[in-house]
């Protein structure tokens, strides 16, 4: 058991329709801002009047801050202000595509540079607490490298599953041919070999979560907020995330904030392998493993995500 008030599998069916949702409607405020080349980023935001803390939160690829009510109405629950913005071309953040369902990026400073501005805009405004930051996935990658440029922004960082590489791990010089046969066979914001469109796995064959409740939740917003859909990938973000994902490994020895890594053990989506390597190498951070978890931390079976949510919440209370 944990000494948080945290949501349950048990009563989430119901708890979902008759607190979580009348939570986001009366209590979580939305907005847009401005971010890089005045792109629309939408965010939201709830301000605890007793707050002990703030949380941001950067989420991982494909996903919206719809996604996240729950994890809100933890956080919320056990004290916190919490605020959380979709990453450009995705969410309910401007697409740049003609196709608005291609994943897509002209560079991860542009992620960096939303981020910074979320932060000035509408964080600092309505909270006097030096955020902790809590990261997903991608939002792992541009976690940290916001942290590693703009070090005086946040007080700490928990990374859930966070993509420091990401499967299948091919060798680098064949990953590289295959970039590099795509970018001359394609215009650089087509999708990468073998991507495509949204689709609506069914859960037996997803590879994210062992929840089912939780599972078909978020697929039920996705439903309902038709434009928040997104497909893959398009060759040049996957071009862009390699290059992100080495400038964090080479520059993870400086590490400038204290830093908790959260390594789902039984992850298909990033390279566990890779992670624990660059983890090693930074500062200020320690490793834990939640054993035979799916990539979907924070939206896993209760016996993966309530021990991963303590721990962060531990952490974030020190």
């Amino acid at each position: 058991m944990s000494q948080y008030v945290l949501s349950t599998e048990y009563d989430l069916a119901s708890k979902y329709e008759t607190t979580i949702q009348p939570f986001w409607l009366n209590n979580v405020t939305h907005g847009k801002f401005s971010g890089k080349d005045d792109l629309d980023i939408g965010y939201a935001q709830v301000v605890h009047p007793d707050a002990i803390g703030s949380v941001v939160i950067s989420s991982g690829r494909i996903e919206s801050l719809l996604k996240y009510k729950e994890i809100v109405y933890d956080f919320y629950q056990n004290g916190y202000s919490v605020f959380i913005h979709d990453h450009r071309g995705q969410g309910l953040s401007g697409r740049m595509l003609d196709n608005p369902q291609i994943g897509y990026v002209q560079c991860f400073d542009d992620y960096v540079y939303d981020f910074k501005q979320f932060i000035d805009q509408v964080v600092s405004e309505s909270s006097q607490h030096k955020p902790k930051l809590l990261c997903h996935s991608m939002g792992g990658a541009i976690g940290a490298l916001t942290v590693m440029r703009y070090p005086e922004l946040f007080d700490r960082v928990a990374f859930s599953a966070p993509m420091f590489g990401i499967r299948p791990s091919l060798p680098n010089w064949f990953a590289n041919l295959l970039l590099s046969l795509h970018a001359v066979i394609n215009k650089k914001n087509a999708y990468f070999f073998g991507q495509k469109n949204y689709e609506s796995k069914p859960f037996k064959t997803n590879e994210l979560t062992h929840s089912e409740i939780r599972y078909n939740i978020f697929r039920q917003e996705y439903q309902q907020t038709p434009q928040v859909k997104l497909g893959g990938i398009s060759g040049h973000w996957l071009k862009m995330a390699a290059q992100a994902m080495d400038q964090i490994e080479q520059n993870a020895h400086c590490f400038p904030i204290p830093a908790f890594v959260i390594q789902a053990g039984a992850d298909q989506v990033v390279d566990n392998k890779r992670q624990s390597r660059v983890v090693a190498k930074m500062a200020n951070t320690k490793l834990q493993v939640i054993d035979g978890s799916k990539h979907e931390l924070l939206e896993e079976q209760d016996q993966y995500r309530i021990p991963c949510l303590t721990t962060i919440l531990d952490f974030f209370s020190n």
